[in-house]
Formats: structure tokens, C-alpha cells, sequence
């Protein structure tokens, strides 16, 4: 039985991927279980699927090959569910009811989980006109926020945690706003948001010369193509976005320009598509495939590598078939096109194993090596599967050829495509995985550069007492192994230390190879100069890149996950509001402190008073206890069972900032109300609110940390040192690490993208 290297690798097998009876009770007893169910699934669309299924099950044994969550989760289990993780959705048409019809889409897409991809710029600009109607058009930014509060419903029915990515052209009338519109803390916090950046905008941009910015052929404004670029760089700078998307390279060097034209991508970027197109993910772990790891012997296994990487691509085109889809239209767009992405995983792990320092020459050319190997091999592994069960649908021998990356592949490559055709159109992306990572022993995500060799994760008890467990990056574990106490050598560099050009240099020698977009952060030191910065955005454009995500700590973004000067030693998580996770509740003291508010909703003869009393645990204050009352008894009932569902929850500790979410959410069919110039969509919208500033008050959640609408009238009066960063969605730890544009956490391993 497969032994996990880490506890809180078992933990997310168990939480995240492990098949379980609608109470809980596990029907995968091992992780060689849910391993067996996800090959016996994909196997089933063979014709011979015992031949099949073994080597399947081979493939994923050992975590070599990772295929995405989804995947893991859902296959084999019998659920309706999507086994994708992504989609773009359909082109929004510039009409009242073409805008609301792709909204009801994007409502069914998201109740099924998937993140969704979304391009705004076809939406007429704020003032525009609307003939037929003498009135001015509201802009798209007025849509996002209505895609926005669909996705806090969708959530609030239980489903799980969205994601969106909307994209704005560079020359949209509207861009101005966009780029600054999540400077208000209160608005399209659902959203990451990318500028579509083209050829032209970029030369404009060296040029300094004027730059058109224009809608259904009309110039509404002209300005100077370098002022908007700072403008773009200066949000980045302080707020973290919007991101930068290349997208003239990205159809440029799409194996299907001849047939589809792409402006948006999936929420994390890895996957730029076409409308209704779907990500489909997987990853190979290269740290597995090293042999004689650090001894003058070492080197990757390419045999085993070829091997791998041809197995994997035939289980992901058979996910094409096993799969559901939220829509038909989805459906048919990946039958047509049987689109996959095939990525990497434990990248900087086996270059330190080779005994490479990630960032250096060397290891970038090992790195575009070894993705041409990876991508010769999914190529010819396609070409066979098409000669054995037919060509993706819309294949054209001669357009595809002269197509995208297919320019660059091996004469050997391009002949058996032009003999027997390709069965999936596009194969390789590097999405992020974070979670998968962790679940496979901890080794590093993607192909960024290892985060923190070791840190100390808290994990607090059903008692109340608090353990600590080490975990350890898979390479450092395994140096440690066969090294002892021996000092790790200089090439072991980690996120912390590492030059931003580093990160470019070795995103753009992967680029090279990938047929999609690779998921990366590029992390930038709090001090780095403006001018700086914009060089990083720069080198990345000029070097083939096909976006850029960067991340600077400040006082704005704050600081996520920090790590001591020693690279031996753990990170330390900011000791903010610390949260308790229990499954028996804490005892109340004789005494507890509190506050009360007072709340008087518009029509209502009386007032409610609400109060909120808390506990300290580790020096912090958190929630422990409400209590809701009025004069008036037609709210009695409703309001002590508030009361004690509330509390209970309380009471029971862990992230209990869900409830606010959960109150807010709620709109009452007989009309909301305004209060002090805000809509309050309830009466227990209005007690949420209230909630919402007792814990911002308390220091217990951050003003927007948890992704809610901040009360813009609550001020914050932190209790003790503020918390830096967010604080994790899942578990409340102030653990969060930046890493392939998603938010992860070190301690329970959840994964906004994820």
C-alpha cells in the first residue's frame, strides 16, 4: 500500500479526491482505490478496456502522472459531474437580451463548478448610444458586476468556489476603468482581470506614440499609448492586476488560427480558447522520472518520460469522451477539437536533482529540452491515436501544418501528422498545481521555482491544544535522505531569493513548447523600482512569453506567506487573527466581551440589536456567540433560530466568515432596501453586514480579505498586530503563497484555481 510522504498529503487525498458515501463514509479505502476507479473510467470508452486499464492505473501509480483534480475526483464515481475545469464562454452579444442569455449560460456553467473565461470587449462602451431606446449605453464594466453577484449567488447555494476571468482589449473605450476597477474594494471581487495586450499596442508603447481607443469602428478617444501602459503597470504595481495577455501571439501561434479566433482565457491563463471552448488538464511529475538524483549520474529517465507522456495523452482524449459538459454547445466544441493540456509538475525539483540552479542558463535549456520531449512525444502519441480511432473533426491536413507551433516541430513530426492526421488539436499547457503538488508528496508547483524548502505547518486539534508538523519540499526531502545533515549545495534557490528575470527567463524557455499558456507568477521583491517592474513585463513580451502575472508584497496586496533569510529554514506564517478548526465546540467562560449594534430597517416600527460576544484564543479575538433581538415578535422566531444556528457555528470554530457570506447573499423577493446610500437586499443582508464589521473590528477577518463586499462605513480597529495577506477561505490560516496566479494554501492545500 502506498505509504504518503506528508500528512497533509494524505489529508487532501482524503478531503479533495477520495470517493466517499453521501455521510462521509469512504468507499476508496486507499489512494491505490480512487488510482483503480479513475483508470477503470477512463478505460471504459476503449474497446478493449481491460488491456487499457492496467496500464492506466501504471501511469498514475506513484503520482507520475497527475491527472487535474476534476479528474481525480469525479471519474468513475457515477455523479453528473464535469470532469473540466474550465471554460470560456460563448461571445456576449453587444444586446440586452444577448448579454442576459450568456449570463443564464455562465449560472449552469459555474452550478457545475467550472471556473469561466469571459471577453468584455464586445459590450459598447459607457455612453455610448442605444438606438431605439434614446438612452446611453451603461458600459460593460455595469455587466461585470451583475456576472459578479450571479457568482456570489452561485456560491451561496453551496457550490463550490467560482473563479472568472474577464478580458478587456487594449483599445476599448472602457479600458481606463477596467483596469482600475478592483481599486474599490467592494467591487468584482469573482473576477481576475487581464488586458488583451497586441502587437501594435506594444510597438505604440516603444514608439510612444498615440494610441486609438475605439468601438464598432467609431474613435472615441486618442491617447498616448505609453501613459496607458503605465497606467496598467501602475495597478499592477499596487494591486496585483489587472494581468497582461499577449493575445496577437496567442492566435498567432494557435494550431487552429485558420478556424477559430481566441480574446479570452480560462481563470488562472493557462488556457487561452475559443468561445465554449474547455480545459481539460494533466500533469506530468518530472520529479519522479530523475534517476541517481544528486550524483554526477543524475539525469531524467526520457524513456520513461516518452512512455508516460504517450499514456497520458490517450487518458486525457479519453476524458474528451467520459466526461459531462454544463452545455451542448461545450460539448461539441471539444468533440470537434479534443483539445487537451498536457503540463508539467516538479520542474524545479528535478532541476535540482540534476544538480541545476532554476533561473540559470543551464537550466533553462534544460527546460526546453526536456518540454520539446514532452511535446515530440504528445505529438506522435496523437498521430497514432489517430491512426487508430480517427482525427480530431475539424482537422485540415494542409492549414494545420502551417499553423501555430507546428512550424517548429521535427520533419519526422510534421510527415507522420500529414500521413495519419492528429486526434487532439492542441496538447500541451502548464496549468497550476497546487493542490495536486501537495497531494503528490509536496513537490514543486508547475514549473515555478520551489516556494520554501520547509516551513512549519500549525494544525490545531479537536481539544484545543495546537501541533506542529514540518512539511518539506519533495527534493529536500529526498537530499536529506541520502545526504544526512549535509548543507544543501548553492544551486538550491527558492521563490524568495530568486531575480524576476529569472522567473521570465525560465517561463519563456518552457513557452517554446507549449502549444497553450503556462500559469505562473513571477514574484518581485516589495522594493523592486517601478521602472523595474515594467522591465519585467517587458523582457517577458520580448521573449515570447504569452502573458505575464506578477506579485509584489505591499501594504495594498499585503505580504501572503513570508520566509525566514535561511533557506533551511521554515516560513513563517503571519500570526494575524489565528483561526481554530474543531469538530467539538469550545467551552464558554462565566465572562464573555462583546459589542452590540443596533439596526433599524426602513419600515420597521422597531429596531433590531444585534450582538456579538467573542472568545481569545492565542492572544486573538474571534467570534464566539450572537444574539439577535427586537420588540417586534414577527421576527421572533426567525431571530432566536438565527441565534442559535449561528452561534453553533460559532462555537465550533474553524473559517466562520462563510456566514456573513451566507447572510448577505440572501435577497428577500418582497424588496431590499437603501441604507446610507447602499442596496441591502434583506433583512438578514442588513444583520450579515453587521457581522461583517464586528469581525473586521475584532481583527478577525480583513476588510476584504475573505473576498466579500466590505462594509464601506466599518472601520477597522484590529486587535493587537494586523494580519498581512489573506487569510485562507478554507481553513482561516494567514498561510496563503501566491504561485501560478492562485492563492494557495500551505496549511490545508486549498487552491483558489483548484
Amino acid at each position: 500500500m502506498t505509504r504518503f510522504s506528508a500528512p497533509i498529503a494524505e489529508q487532501i487525498w482524503d478531503m479533495k479526491y477520495r470517493l466517499k458515501e453521501a455521510d462521509g463514509a469512504p468507499l476508496d479505502a486507499t489512494v491505490e482505490d480512487s488510482w483503480r476507479r479513475v483508470a477503470r473510467d477512463l478505460a471504459s470508452v476503449e474497446t478493449d478496456p481491460s488491456a487499457w486499464e492496467p496500464r492506466f492505473y501504471a501511469a498514475l501509480e506513484d503520482f507520475k502522472f497527475l491527472p487535474a483534480g476534476r479528474i481525480l475526483a469525479g471519474a468513475g464515481t457515477g455523479r453528473t459531474v464535469t470532469l473540466f475545469n474550465c471554460f470560456v464562454m460563448g461571445t456576449i452579444p453587444d444586446s440586452m437580451g444577448g448579454i442576459f442569455d450568456m449570463l443564464k449560460e455562465a449560472a449552469l456553467t459555474m452550478q457545475q463548478g467550472g471556473g469561466i473565461g469571459y471577453d468584455f470587449s464586445t459590450i459598447r462602451p459607457r455612453g455610448a448610444a442605444v438606438k431605439g431606446v434614446a438612452a446611453d449605453a451603461s458600459g460593460p464594466l455595469s455587466f461585470m458586476d451583475v456576472w459578479d453577484a450571479m457568482c456570489r449567488t452561485i456560491m451561496s447555494a453551496g457550490s463550490r468556489r467560482g473563479a472568472m476571468m474577464a478580458t478587456m482589449r487594449c483599445d476599448h473605450p472602457d479600458i481606463e476603468a477596467f483596469i482600475t476597477a478592483k481599486q474599490d474594494s467592494a467591487r468584482l471581487r469573482m473576477f481576475n482581470l487581464s488586458v488583451l495586450i497586441t502587437d501594435a499596442f506594444m510597438e505604440a508603447v516603444k514608439a510612444d506614440g498615440p494610441w486609438e481607443l475605439m468601438f464598432g469602428g467609431k474613435v472615441y478617444h486618442t491617447i498616448h499609448a505609453r501613459d496607458l501602459w503605465n497606467k496598467i503597470m501602475r495597478a499592477t504595481y499596487d494591486f496585483a492586476e489587472p494581468g497582461v495577455i499577449f493575445i496577437d501571439r496567442i492566435n498567432a501561434m494557435n494550431n487552429l488560427n485558420y478556424l477559430e479566433q481566441i480574446a479570452a482565457t480560462n481563470p488562472c491563463g493557462e488556457q487561452p480558447l475559443p468561445p465554449y471552448g474547455a480545459c481539460l488538464l494533466g500533469s506530468i511529475n518530472l520529479a519522479k522520472l530523475v534517476s541517481a538524483p544528486f550524483s554526477e549520474a543524475a539525469a531524467l529517465d526520457e524513456a520513461a518520460l516518452d512512455d508516460l507522456v504517450r499514456t497520458a495523452v490517450r487518458m486525457m482524449d479519453n476524458v474528451v469522451d467520459a466526461s459531462r459538459f454544463p452545455l451542448p454547445q461545450q460539448a461539441a466544441e471539444a468533440a470537434n477539437k479534443r483539445r487537451i493540456g498536457l503540463g508539467v509538475t516538479g520542474l524545479a525539483d528535478a532541476l535540482l536533482m540534476v544538480g541545476l540552479r532554476y533561473g540559470s542558463d543551464e537550466a533553462a535549456a534544460q527546460t526546453e529540452a526536456w518540454m520539446k520531449a514532452i511535446a515530440r512525444a504528445a505529438y506522435l502519441a496523437s498521430a497514432d491515436l489517430a491512426q487508430e480511432k480517427g482525427a480530431f473533426p475539424l482537422f485540415d491536413a494542409e492549414k494545420y501544418l502551417a499553423s501555430g507551433n507546428m512550424m517548429q516541430m521535427d520533419d519526422d513530426v510534421r510527415d507522420t501528422i500529414a500521413r495519419h492526421g492528429i486526434r487532439n488539436a492542441l496538447l500541451t499547457s502548464i496549468a497550476p498545481t497546487g493542490t495536486i503538488s501537495l497531494y503528490a508528496g509536496n513537490v514543486s508547483s508547475g514549473i515555478e521555482p520551489v516556494f520554501a524548502y520547509a516551513y512549519t505547518r500549525k494544525v490545531l486539534q479537536k481539544d484545543g491544544s495546537r501541533t506542529e508538523e514540518e512539511v518539506v519540499d519533495y527534493a529536500v526531502q529526498m537530499w536529506r535522505e541520502m545526504k544526512g545533515d549535509a548543507s544543501l549545495p548553492d544551486y538550491f534557490v527558492n521563490a524568495q531569493t530568486l531575480a524576476p528575470m529569472d522567473h521570465v527567463k525560465m517561463q519563456a524557455a518552457a513557452q517554446k513548447w507549449i502549444d497553450s499558456s503556462i500559469s505562473k507568477t513571477i514574484n518581485c521583491p516589495v522594493d523592486i523600482s517601478f521602472d523595474a517592474f515594467k522591465d519585467v513585463y517587458l523582457a517577458a513580451y520580448e521573449t515570447g512569453c504569452k502573458g505575464c502575472t506578477t506579485y509584489r508584497p505591499n501594504e495594498v496586496t499585503g505580504s501572503v506567506l513570508t520566509v525566514s533569510e535561511s533557506s533551511e529554514k521554515a516560513p513563517e506564517a503571519d500570526t494575524g487573527a489565528e483561526v481554530v478548526y474543531l469538530t467539538e465546540p469550545l467551552d464558554r467562560p462565566a465572562a464573555l466581551e462583546g459589542a452590540t449594534y443596533k439596526l433599524k430597517w426602513p419600515g420597521s416600527e422597531h429596531a433590531i440589536y444585534i450582538t456579538v460576544n467573542d472568545i481569545v484564543q492565542g492572544g486573538h479575538r474571534r467570534p464566539f456567540e450572537v444574539f439577535i433581538n427586537s420588540k417586534n415578535m414577527e421576527h421572533y422566531a426567525w431571530t432566536v433560530a438565527l441565534t442559535r444556528m449561528i452561534s453553533a457555528v460559532f462555537r465550533r470554530g474553524g473559517d466562520v466568515s462563510f456566514v456573513v457570506e451566507e447572510l448577505k447573499a440572501v435577497f428577500d423577493p418582497r424588496g431590499g432596501a437603501w441604507m446610507t446610500g447602499q442596496y441591502i437586499p434583506s433583512i438578514l443582508a442588513a444583520i450579515g453586514g453587521v457581522i461583517e464589521r464586528h469581525l473586521i473590528a475584532i481583527g478577525f477577518i480583513a476588510g476584504e480579505g475573505m473576498g466579500l463586499k466590505a462594509d464601506p462605513r466599518a472601520e477597522a480597529m484590529v486587535v493587537g498586530e494586523p494580519p498581512r495577506g489573506q487569510a485562507c477561505p478554507s481553513c482561516g490560516s494567514y498561510a496563503l503563497r501566491k504561485v501560478e496566479g492562485c492563492l494557495t494554501c500551505a496549511d490545508c492545500g486549498h487552491s483558489k484555481c483548484g
